[in-house]
């Protein structure tokens, strides 16, 4: 494949998937095939995707913050618990054979369309949001383990992470989202150093990828707080 065509692959595809991982979820599994359609083993694959991921969560978080939009210390807490989680994640997927881990990347995309289609319709009525006491502490030890499978693979997180949110901690799409991008941002950074010390990340192709990831966050930020 012609390198300029492999680029501009990357950036139309790394747009769709920031824009869509930003307002809800499950881009990754546009991501990782494509990368390892392009030549890429399973476990690097996985650690370039990283790079992307890092830069559109980062965008995506500032963008929000950017129109007022937040849930410190809130998102800090389970971003923090989330990253040690991570970092087991990530190893255990360095530990697998790649064959493995392409046949759990299949299992998990027919999980994450299941969920998809089937998942429970979002709260939207006024409640109030429950952001303290047991319910603080249910979510740091709940994004412990959703960190785990961030770690691992990430794919498909956001759903888990947005049905999480809006049903125990009662908050709004916007708000859900806002968190979101944070603490997928915060393991993200524990996750890809677990990949950069085992020398699984294709900086190049992460980085080209990320032009268009970002670029599809920061959209998705703009449509999110006009459909507010």
């Amino acid at each position: 494949m012609d390198i300029w065509i492999q680029y501009a692959i990357l950036i139309a595809v790394g747009f769709v998937v920031g824009f869509i991982n930003t307002v809800a979820g499950g881009a990754s599994l546009l991501s990782l095939p494509m990368f390892i359609f392009m030549g890429l083993p399973p476990a690097v694959a996985n650690g370039t995707n990283r790079v992307a991921i890092l830069v559109q969560t980062a965008v995506g978080a500032a963008g929000f913050k950017s129109k007022g939009v937040g849930n410190f210390p809130f998102n800090l807490y389970l971003g923090l618990s989330a990253m040690v989680g991570a970092v087991i994640g990530a190893q255990i997927s360095l530990d697998i054979k790649g064959e493995t881990f392409n046949k759990v990347l299949v299992v998990i995309m027919f999980a994450v369309v299941a969920l998809m289609v089937f998942k429970p319709k979002a709260k939207t009525q006024d409640v109030v949001e429950r952001l303290t006491g047991k319910h603080l502490w249910l979510s740091i030890v709940a994004f412990f383990f959703i960190g785990i499978y961030g770690g691992f693979i990430n794919a498909g997180i956001g759903f888990v992470i947005m049905l999480f949110l809006n049903y125990v901690n009662r908050l709004s799409l916007v708000k859900t989202n806002a968190t979101k991008v944070s603490v997928v941002f915060f393991y993200t950074i524990a996750a890809l150093a677990v990949f950069v010390i085992n020398d699984k990340v294709n900086w190049t192709m992460g980085l080209v990828h990320a032009i268009g990831n970002a670029s599809g966050a920061w959209e998705s930020v703009r449509y999110t707080m006009n459909k507010r």
